[in-house]
């Protein structure tokens, strides 16, 4: 018999449908039964595309006997941390704070208030790898709640206060109170991040590796505007190690989570929606930096793949792929050399030596591509046709599960790397892409008022987080500078507007991650650190500044002004925590050049666009609305461009020579 997640949208949630566990979703229902049955919650924290989540799930929730001791002692809760970010950043800082670390999945232990009494990670279904198993944390968790509840609940009470403080504390009790925001923030960080920068195999830090596509963007911006050629170096060779490596699918295209060794070489095989959409662009930025072909050729491969087995019908793009096939992680992707030569026939031998393809293998004995051979031009048109043959046999084998859940953030950030790389690599297939998308967004997750979160089989569901705002803003801003339509621009007005309004901190600066109007919490978060996806609030002073140049709004930028004094002092701290952040101040600090493009202007942004300019705003064509195009008329009956460089004009020029000639100047 099914338990109540059969009536659940997400995909992670539905794979627990069938357990024999008394499984609830997140609500008033299940919060209600503890209290009244005076029972600790049993909160359990995963999502689908989690290796180790299935682990458990096969070992301890499928168990009978284990899933009897968690009905009988506990009121148990399942959560999809892709739906309810709130709760998992609550709870993922309890168990950092309790244990030193965290990940997924995530079990806590809480009171029927909702204060964590007990949390960890992945417990195994007896005692191993130094971990208690989970029926004897089940058993003593359940024990103690009985013979010592005044003592769990005074400590719980106290857990809390210091999880409120941690969670709300003012970062800006960390900056001196006359913190300067300038340029020597954006030294300071670029030494910062090149003091962990590996110089063999790119990236920072050692084992396992992440794709850094944030630290990335921010060294191509800091070398733009100082001439560092170390910052482009460290930019640069990462680029190319994560390009060859076999984090990255070197036959269909786009990237896997991340590297579990130092140089890129076996990944954890998931794909996720929001990887592809930041490396996506970080690789067509690099491309406008240097026209090396390769971050071209990557660019337009991973969001190639995303359109062909990411995006829905609807024109939206599904969240995850798994890691797993045939319960085997990786299985999809890896080749044994008697196959590989079987597909390729007598091209193999070449093409194995190129791919690092061998009897023995580089992975439990079978072989994840990646390159390690010289590509000349004789061989280049035939790795083509290689990949296209491995492509179609692969097709054949039994695919990783997909969740095909919709999330307004993780779509935001796609849209903008399919509305810059149509506008970067003239690809006007990717701007059909990204205006069905944004279509989607605005049709279906927006109501003219609000943002919703989540949606799946024709269902709109949770409150948007601030990152869905923020994100899609800056989706509909990047399709305006694309388009120059303006029903773009108005709607990122409205939805930033709207994220003001509901996610500001008066009293503190910066924004909450939850709205006003939300469900109440055991506390409300901020969150200013970019990890896996950017900040909401790093992603917000971006685009607030943005919006500012291109409409002269004063209390736009004087917003963004206040969350960077808000963490500069964590900034100076922790630079490469903030690599979202550091791009955003970097426009800020400038010089940044607003550009007006009054009559056709295909001409000059023909001439912009060959150009890596990363400090820079357009408006074209005609709009009181818009304070750039304001008092800009067309000269002698000609598309005209006006050059601004913060906020002071240089003379209208008609001429692209001229035009280009001001921006080499700047």
């Amino acid at each position: 018999m099914p338990n109540r997640l059969i009536n659940e949208t997400s995909p992670y949630l539905l794979q627990h449908a069938h357990n024999p566990v008394d499984w609830y979703a997140w609500g008033p229902e299940a919060l209600e039964r503890a209290a009244q049955e005076e029972k600790l919650i049993l909160l359990s924290i995963g999502y689908s595309a989690c290796h180790w989540c299935h682990v458990m799930e096969h070992e301890s929730f499928e168990n009978p006997d284990i899933a009897g001791l968690m009905n009988d002692n506990f009121v148990n809760i399942k959560v999809d941390r892709e739906e309810r970010p709130d709760l998992d950043q609550i709870y993922m800082t309890a168990v950092q704070m309790m244990t030193g670390s965290g990940g997924w999945p995530m079990t806590v232990f809480l009171l029927p208030t909702g204060e964590p009494v007990f949390g960890g990670t992945y417990f195994p279904p007896e005692d191993r790898y130094g971990r208690p198993g989970f029926p004897r944390v089940l058993q003593t968790i359940s024990n103690a709640y009985r013979t010592k509840r005044p003592e769990i609940m005074e400590n719980a009470r106290g857990f809390r206060e210091q999880l409120v403080k941690q969670t709300l504390r003012k970062t800006a009790e960390t900056a001196e109170p006359a913190e300067t925001i300038d340029a020597s923030l954006l030294d300071m960080a670029c030494r910062a991040i090149g003091s962990r920068f590996d110089p063999r195999e790119g990236g920072f830090g050692g084992a396992p590796k992440f794709p850094p596509g944030m630290t990335v963007d921010f060294l191509l911006r800091y070398h733009h505007r100082t001439g560092d050629e170390q910052a482009l170096h460290m930019a640069t060779l990462t680029l190319d190690k994560m390009a060859q490596g076999g984090m990255y699918d070197q036959v269909g295209g786009g990237f896997h989570r991340y590297s579990t060794d130092d140089h890129w070489l076996v990944p954890h095989f998931e794909k996720m929606l929001y990887d592809n959409a930041l490396l996506a662009r970080v690789y067509v930025d690099g491309y406008r930096a240097t026209r090396n072909a390769l971050y071209k050729r990557i660019a337009e491969e991973t969001l190639d793949f995303v359109v062909r087995e990411m995006r829905a019908p609807n024109a939206a793009f599904y969240s995850t792929q798994d890691a797993d096939s045939e319960g085997v992680e990786g299985k999809f992707y890896v080749w044994r050399l008697d196959e590989f030569k079987r597909v390729l026939g007598p091209d193999s031998g070449d093409l194995a030596n190129y791919f690092d393809v061998t009897d023995h293998g580089n992975w439990e004995e079978t072989n994840i591509l990646h390159v390690v051979g010289e590509a000349d031009s004789r061989l280049e048109s035939r790795i083509q046709a290689a990949k296209e043959k491995l492509y179609a046999v692969r097709e054949k084998r039994v695919k990783p599960g997909r969740d095909e859940k919709i999330l307004t953030d993780w779509n935001g950030l796609m849209l903008r790397a399919f509305a810059e790389a149509a506008a970067y690599l003239d690809r006007d297939d990717y701007r059909e892409v990204a205006e069905a998308n944004a279509n989607f967004i605005l049709s279906t997750l927006w109501d003219g008022h609000r943002l919703l979160h989540s949606f799946k089989d024709g269902r709109a569901r949770f409150n948007g987080y601030l990152d869905d705002y923020a994100n899609f803003a800056d989706g509909l801003l990047a399709l305006y500078q694309l388009t120059f339509d303006h029903k773009w621009l108005d709607a990122a007005i409205r939805v930033t507007d709207r994220m003001i309004e509901q996610f500001w901190d008066e009293e503190g600066g910066g924004f909450y991650f939850t709205g006003k109007d939300h469900e109440a919490l055991l506390t409300r978060t901020k969150d200013f650190f970019d990890n896996a996806t950017p900040a909401g609030n790093s992603v917000a002073a971006d685009v607030l500044l943005r919006m500012a140049a291109l409409l002269d709004r004063a209390d736009y930028r004087k917003k963004a002004e206040e969350v960077f004094v808000t963490i500069a002092g964590l900034m100076r701290q922790y630079a490469s925590g903030f690599g979202r952040m550091l791009a955003a101040l970097d426009f800020y600090i400038g010089p940044s050049k607003e550009i007006a493009i009054a009559g056709a202007p295909d001409g000059f942004v023909g001439v912009l666009r060959n150009r890596y300019s990363p400090r820079t705003v357009v408006a074209a064509g005609s709009s009181d609305q818009i304070a750039l195009l304001r008092d800009r008329p067309m000269l002698n009956g000609r598309p005209t461009a006006y050059v601004c460089e913060n906020f002071t004009c240089k003379q209208p020029v008609t001429d692209l020579a001229a035009f280009e000639e001001l921006l080499t100047a700047g």
